[in-house]
C-alpha cells in the first residue's frame, strides 16, 4: 500500500479584521469548514492533529495553544477526546509546518488522517500597533548585533542606509533591503515590484477570503503611502486575523470513501524543509534548498508547474522567489513579474488568491490557506480567478529571518490525480 497522503478537506476563513470572532470561534470556523469539505460529519477518523500559531501568548495564552483552542470542540464530540494536538511555531512559515507534521505522520505510516490547522489574530482594537514590537521574535534577539551589522553593511556597500522604523515592523525594513540589493545587483526595478503588487490585488479582487478586495493599478500601487524604500504600503502585507485547516489521510483511508470524495482529493506530491543561515550574498536562498526536495521528490521539475502561491510579505519576495523557485533565472525575477507572466492567463500564474500582500498574513494561517487556494484550483473550483487545466501546483511559505534569508521555508507541491 502506497505512503501517500492526500488532502481530504481544506477550509479557510476570510482574512481582515475580525474584533468580535475569538480564537475559539476562528478555530470552529476552519475546523469545521474543512469537515464540511471532506464530507465527514465529525471529526471522529482523526487521529492527530498539528495546531500552528504565533502570537496567542499576546491574548494571554501561551503552552498549550492548540489544546484550548479545541476545548469546545472535544466537548461537543465534534474532535476525539484523546487525539494529540500537537502545537506548532514557526514564524510565518507556522501553517506549513503544521502540514509537513501532519503529512508525515501518515508517511511514516503512524495515522490514516490527521488536521492540520493555523490561526492567528493580530488585529487590537484597542491598540493597532501594540503588537508590532513581537514580530521581532523572528530575529535573533539574543545577538542582534549580528543581523544589525550584516544589513548596515549591506546598506553601505549599496548606498541605502538601514534605518529601521517606530511605524512598522523590522521585517518591512529587513525586506526593503533585499529589495534594495537586488535592485542594485541586477537593475530590478520599483515599477516591476509594482507590476507585481497591482496583479495581486486585482486578484484579490476575486477572492471573497481576501482581506483587500480591490484592483489597483501599478502606478496606484507606486503612488501609496511610503513604508521602508522602496516599499510602498500596496506592497506590503497587511494584518489582520483569520484561520485555515486541512484534513489530510492515507490511500488507503481515501478509498474507504465515496466516488464524489476521492474525486476531489489532492495528492501531496512532494514537500521539502530547508534551515536558514546567513549566507552569501551571491548565494541562493534555502526555499532554493526547499523547492529542490520538492521537485525531486514529486519527480517532475519547475516547467510542470501549472501555478503557484509563495510567499510575498511584500511584493519584491514574488520577484525574488520566482527565481528561487527556478521559474526564472537569477536575476530575471523582475522582468519576470514586470512582464506579466505571473497573471491569471500568463505564462505561470503565481499567487491567484490574492498573495498576502491582498489575501492577508494572519501568520499562523497563512501556509495552510496558500493550501486552501491551490486545493481549490487543482479541483477546479476558483471561479472567476480559475487557472485551467492545472495539474501540479507549488506552494512556498518561509518564516523568520537570519540575515539576508528565512528562518525556515517549505515548499509542497500538490497534484491533482485525473
Amino acid at each position: 500500500m502506497s505512503n501517500d497522503v492526500y488532502v481530504l478537506g481544506v477550509h479557510t476563513t476570510a482574512f481582515g479584521r475580525r474584533p468580535d470572532a475569538s480564537i475559539k470561534d476562528l478555530t470552529r470556523e476552519a475546523y469545521l469548514g474543512a469537515l464540511a469539505d471532506a464530507g465527514l460529519e465529525t471529526g471522529r477518523d482523526i487521529e492527530a492533529a498539528w495546531f500552528g500559531n504565533c502570537l496567542m501568548y499576546y491574548w494571554g495564552q501561551a503552552l498549550t495553544r492548540g489544546n484550548i483552542a479545541f476545548i469546545p470542540l472535544v466537548r461537543e464530540g465534534l474532535f476525539p477526546d484523546r487525539a494529540p494536538i500537537v502545537n506548532v511555531e514557526g514564524a510565518c512559515a507556522t501553517g506549513s509546518l503544521a502540514i509537513a507534521g501532519a503529512a508525515k505522520e501518515i508517511r511514516a505510516g503512524d495515522a490514516d488522517v490527521t488536521l492540520a490547522i493555523g490561526l492567528e489574530k493580530l488585529f487590537d482594537q484597542k491598540d493597532p500597533r501594540a503588537i508590532f514590537p513581537h514580530f521581532a521574535g523572528g530575529m535573533d534577539l539574543l545577538d542582534p548585533q549580528e543581523w544589525e551589522a550584516e544589513y548596515s553593511a549591506i546598506g553601505e556597500k549599496i548606498g541605502v542606509p538601514f534605518r529601521p522604523g517606530e511605524d512598522r515592523t523590522i521585517a518591512m525594513d529587513t525586506y526593503a533591503m533585499q529589495a534594495n540589493y537586488h535592485m542594485a545587483t541586477y537593475g530590478t526595478t520599483a515599477e516591476q515590484i509594482a507590476v507585481g503588487a497591482a496583479k495581486n490585488h486585482c486578484n484579490g479582487a476575486l477572492n471573497e477570503k481576501a482581506q483587500y478586495r480591490f484592483e489597483m493599478t501599478p502606478e496606484e500601487v507606486l503612488a501609496d503611502r511610503p513604508i521602508s524604500a522602496p516599499l510602498t504600503r500596496a506592497m506590503c502585507a497587511p494584518m489582520g486575523d483569520g484561520a485555515a485547516a486541512a484534513i489530510l489521510c492515507s490511500e488507503r483511508f481515501l478509498k474507504t470513501q465515496p466516488a464524489a470524495v476521492r474525486d476531489r482529493a489532492i495528492r501531496i506530491a512532494g514537500l521539502g524543509l530547508a534551515g536558514g543561515k546567513y549566507r552569501g550574498l551571491d548565494e541562493p536562498s534555502l526555499t532554493r534548498a526547499a523547492a529542490d526536495k520538492a521537485y525531486a521528490q514529486a519527480g517532475i521539475g519547475p516547467r510542470d508547474i501549472d501555478l503557484a502561491e509563495v510567499h510575498d510579505a511584500t511584493s519584491f519576495c514574488e520577484i525574488y522567489q520566482c527565481e528561487m523557485m527556478r521559474f526564472c533565472e537569477e536575476g530575471e525575477g523582475g522582468a519576470f513579474v514586470g512582464s506579466g507572466a505571473t497573471k491569471i492567463g500568463g505564462e505561470l500564474p503565481v499567487n491567484t488568491s490574492g498573495g498576502l500582500v491582498s489575501k492577508g498574513h494572519p501568520i499562523g494561517a497563512t501556509g495552510v490557506s496558500m493550501c486552501y487556494e491551490l486545493a481549490t484550483q487543482l479541483r477546479g473550483e476558483a471561479g472567476a480567478r480559475q487557472v485551467e487545466g492545472a495539474t501540479y501546483a507549488l506552494q512556498e511559505n518561509g518564516g523568520g529571518i537570519i540575515g539576508m534569508e528565512e528562518a525556515l521555508a517549505a515548499v509542497s507541491i500538490y497534484e491533482r490525480i485525473r
